[in-house]
């Protein structure tokens, strides 16, 4: 049985919740191996019905919310499909990425028809800190280079701030889909776990009753 989740916050109407890397948010056929999902887990731990409005992504670990009743339910989804939240992610990529950058760069659906249009896409990217270990990851340089970098998504396509960080040339630590193997499997040995190296840091939501911004 899964461990209880950790709560950060909880009233009548919304639950917040610290969501681990390598659980997925509810059931789903891609996953049928997977035994970790917050819905049922929360749903066990506060013993009644909770409803998803967001979602994170199986390797991502941070902040969830969920909606304790169907009308705070619909409020909190319209704050998200309409660019009412804010989102703060941690991400440790390859290389010493930009000081500052804003990526606009327009992204289809991984699964979407070649034919298909894309959509609009926009993140902004801070370095808060960057790391040169004196080993060689890879034989064509003899030092290893990571950065801290926080992302901040104007919009939310599937997958943003990982394909971003792909276009800017600073991939994910630890992201097998858009990184590199060899290196992820480098940093891995080191840090002691594979896992996808993004943290969705703070989340600020208007609250579904009273509007209030809750960060």
């Amino acid at each position: 049985m899964p461990p209880p989740l950790h709560i950060l916050w909880r009233d009548e109407h919304l639950v917040a919740v610290y969501k681990p890397a390598g659980w997925l948010v509810h059931r789903t056929g891609l996953d049928a191996g997977e035994t970790r999902f917050v819905m049922q887990t929360l749903r066990d731990q506060l013993g009644r019905h909770v409803f998803p409005v967001h979602r994170l992504d199986k390797g991502t670990c941070g902040v969830l919310v969920m909606a304790l009743h169907s009308d705070a339910a619909r409020a909190l989804s319209q704050a998200f499909e309409h660019g009412a939240t804010h989102k703060r992610y941690l991400a440790m990529v390859r290389g010493w990425a930009p000081e500052a950058i804003e990526v606009d760069h327009a992204l289809k659906p991984d699964d979407a028809p070649a034919d298909a249009a894309v959509q609009d896409a926009h993140t902004r990217f801070r370095r808060l800190a960057q790391l040169t270990l004196p080993e060689a990851s890879d034989a064509r340089f003899a030092t290893t280079r990571a950065s801290l970098v926080e992302a901040l998504p104007t919009t939310g396509r599937r997958h943003q701030i990982r394909r971003h960080l792909k276009h800017l040339a600073h991939p994910i630590i630890g992201d097998a889909t858009h990184g590199k193997g060899p290196l992820n499997r480098w940093w891995a040995e080191r840090l002691g776990q594979q896992r996808l190296w993004l943290h969705a840091w703070q989340l600020t939501v208007p609250h579904p009753v009273t509007g209030a911004a809750m960060t």
